[in-house]
C-alpha cells in the first residue's frame, strides 16, 4: 500500500517509496513485458559539426548515417550539436529544484485528470492511471518560443504558478528550450536532406513549433526486476531531444530485441516520433523504447519534445508518396493526435494506428485516398 490523496489515488512519495523492498502493486508489470535487455544497441553518433560548417562530403556521410538508423529502428545520438555544456548542467540542476519540493507542493503543482494543459507535476502518471505505473516522477513546461503574445512562457509560469522563488528557474529552462528548439531545427534539416527532399521542408513546417520540456526523475527502487521507469511506448510528437546523465536505463527495441543504449558523454539522444513517422509517410520508424529503473542509483533525463504548431496538417512532402508507395496516413493535426494519446489511449507502439482508427471511425463523413 502506499499514500492516497484525497480522491483515493496513488500518492507517489519517493523518499519512502526508494526504501521498500516490496513494491505496491500499481507498479507491477507483467513478467513478459520485463525481459532484460542482452546487449548494446549500436546507434550511431552523428556529428553535426561538418554539416553546420556546409561541408557537403560531410554531411552526405551523416545523412546516411541518419537514414540507416531511422529506418531500422528511429534512434540515434548526436555529437557537436551547438549545445553550451552550461546550459544542459544548468537544467540538470534546476531538475532538484523541481523534485526537492516538499509533497505537498508537488502534489499542488499535479496536473489534472483529463486536461490536455502539458505544464505541472506527475507522480507515476496516477493521474491517469491505476495500474502500470511508471516508476518516476516528472515535471512538464510548455514552450511556444514564437507566441507574441508571451516570448517567456516558461519564465510567466514559474513565477506566476509555482512562485516568485522559481523565477530563475523559468529562466535557465526558457533559455534551454530555445536552444534545443534551435537544435531541432537544425536536424529536420539533415531529416530532410537524408529522404530527399528540399531541405528546409521540415524546418519550414516546424518553424513556429509547439515543444515541450520534460524533467524525469527516476528514485532508486529496491526491486527494479518488477517495474519500469517508463514502459515500452513510441512518442506520439515528432522528435524527441533527450540529455541523460550517466547512470544509464533507456533501452531501444530493434532487431525484435531489447538493446541497452550506453550514454555517451556530451551526446544528446534523439528519437523519431509517430507524428514525423507520418510526416515521412512511414519511411522512418517511430522509436519503440522503455526506460530500466537501477536498485542503487537514482537517474535524471531531459526530454524535448518537438511538434507541430496546432493547425499545421500533418502529411507527407509530395516527393514520398507514389503509386508504390501510397499514403500510409490521413491528413490530421497535433492536437487532435495530442488529445487522444491523453484522453483516448495509453501510449505504447501502436498509438498512430489506433489514433487513425479513432479518427475515421469518430468522423464518418471524412474520407482518406490512399494515394492522395
Amino acid at each position: 500500500m502506499g499514500l492516497r490523496d484525497e480522491n483515493g489515488g496513488f500518492v507517489f512519495d519517493s523518499a519512502m517509496l526508494r526504501k521498500q523492498a516490496n513494491l505496491p502493486s500499481e507498479f507491477l508489470w507483467p513478467q513478459e513485458d520485463l525481459v532484460e535487455a542482452q546487449e548494446e544497441l549500436n546507434e550511431p553518433l552523428i556529428d553535426l559539426g561538418g554539416f553546420k560548417r556546409g561541408d557537403e562530403v560531410e554531411t552526405a556521410r551523416a545523412a546516411e548515417l541518419l537514414s540507416k538508423a531511422c529506418s531500422e529502428h528511429g534512434f540515434f545520438q548526436v555529437t557537436n550539436h551547438g549545445i553550451d555544456a552550461t546550459i544542459i548542467q544548468a537544467a540538470h540542476n534546476e531538475i532538484d529544484t523541481f523534485f526537492n519540493m516538499p509533497l505537498d507542493k508537488k502534489l499542488s503543482l499535479r496536473k489534472k485528470p483529463g486536461s490536455l494543459n502539458a505544464n505541472g507535476y506527475s507522480g507515476a502518471h496516477a493521474h491517469r492511471f491505476s495500474s502500470k505505473l511508471p516508476w518516476k516522477e516528472t515535471y512538464t513546461l510548455l514552450h511556444h518560443e514564437n507566441d507574441p503574445s508571451n516570448p517567456n512562457i516558461i519564465v510567466d509560469y514559474c513565477k506566476s504558478v509555482m512562485g516568485e522563488d522559481f523565477e530563475h528557474t523559468g529562466w535557465i529552462c526558457q533559455r534551454y528550450c530555445n536552444a534545443l528548439k534551435e537544435l531541432g531545427l537544425l536536424i529536420t534539416e539533415l531529416l530532410a536532406i537524408s529522404l530527399g527532399v528540399d531541405r528546409f521542408h521540415y524546418r519550414n513546417f516546424f518553424e513556429d513549433c509547439v515543444s515541450m520540456m520534460r524533467c524525469n526523475y527516476y528514485p532508486p527502487c529496491q526491486n527494479p526486476g518488477l517495474t519500469f521507469g517508463t514502459g515500452p511506448h513510441c512518442d506520439p510528437n515528432s522528435l524527441t531531444i533527450l540529455h541523460q546523465d550517466q547512470v544509464g536505463g533507456l533501452e531501444v527495441f530493434s532487431n525484435n530485441k531489447w538493446k541497452a543504449i550506453r550514454p555517451e558523454p556530451g551526446a544528446l539522444v534523439v528519437n523519431i516520433g509517430d507524428t514525423f513517422m507520418a510526416l515521412c509517410n512511414g519511411r522512418y520508424k517511430s522509436c519503440l523504447h522503455r526506460a530500466m529503473v537501477n536498485r542503487n542509483l537514482e537517474r535524471k533525463t531531459i526530454a524535448f519534445f518537438l511538434s507541430p504548431r496546432e493547425d499545421r496538417v500533418v502529411r507527407p512532402p509530395q516527393e514520398l508518396v507514389s503509386p508504390e508507395e501510397p499514403r500510409k496516413y490521413p491528413d490530421f493535426t497535433w492536437p487532435e493526435f495530442w488529445e487522444f494519446s491523453q484522453k483516448h489511449y495509453r501510449s505504447d507502439v501502436t498509438t498512430i494506428d489506433n489514433f487513425i482508427k479513432w479518427k475515421l471511425s469518430s468522423k464518418p463523413s471524412g474520407t482518406f485516398t490512399s494515394t492522395a
